[in-house]
């Protein structure tokens, strides 16, 4: 097997952690941020420990507590498939914090008077956010949602902290057998190309919202 083929095994594996915890961490900080703005305080409180808390503690750390937790507190036997399983939800714990605090900074900068004109002209709560305030979110935090997205891809190499074989691993391994720092050359590469696509990918998507301005 050559070493582009071995490297784009272990980036599958990559793309695998990349795409799981987007599909999780989307909806769940979304969650967290209105749970975080919510008016009951008990709720607002623990909001804000869960962002303070997965901000302010390393992503590797959190993989090792939420591998180990379940054997050490719980007595529940670590299976093959554990490591995998902590990876993933460490991962979407973590960014869903900080897609948290990204909502929440685009719903507060929305100008109040714009809630009070939506009930003047009879929209509901639900109907004011889903098509006044959302499309204007949305467009506000594309830099900063495509900036964590793109950290999502190079955090996706912290996974081999607890064994979890993805590119980086692998680029590890060729570069201790074949004493060459190639591997880590190629795998940078794929890391650049991926990222660019996904730059590619937002700039397209905030030109088709320039058709709205502030």
């Amino acid at each position: 097997m050559t070493m582009v083929s071995m490297l784009g095994g272990g980036f599958l594996v990559s793309l695998q952690i990349f795409a799981f915890t987007l599909v999780g961490s989307l909806p769940l900080g979304m969650l967290v941020a209105f749970a975080r703005m919510s008016r009951v305080k008990p709720l607002a409180l623990l909001a804000r420990l869960y962002i303070s808390l997965m901000r302010g503690t390393p992503l590797m750390l959190q993989m090792f507590a939420i591998y180990f937790v379940p054997y050490y507190v719980f007595g529940i036997d670590l299976s093959p498939d554990s490591k995998w399983q902590a990876t993933i939800v460490a991962f979407i714990v973590n960014y869903a914090a900080y897609f948290a605090e990204i909502y929440r900074s685009g719903i507060q900068s929305i100008p109040r008077g714009q809630y009070e004109a939506a009930e003047v002209l009879g929209y509901s709560g639900a109907q004011t956010f889903m098509r006044i305030v959302l499309p204007q979110v949305v467009k506000r935090i594309m830099p900063a949602m495509t900036n964590e997205i793109i950290t999502l891809v190079k955090d996706t190499s912290l996974a081999f902290s607890i064994g979890v074989i993805e590119m980086f691993t692998v680029a590890k391994q060729l570069v201790a057998s074949q004493v060459s720092m190639l591997p880590f050359m190629i795998a940078a590469l794929f890391y650049w190309v991926f990222n660019l696509l996904i730059e590619l990918a937002a700039s397209r998507v905030e030109r088709k919202l320039s058709y709205y301005h502030d």
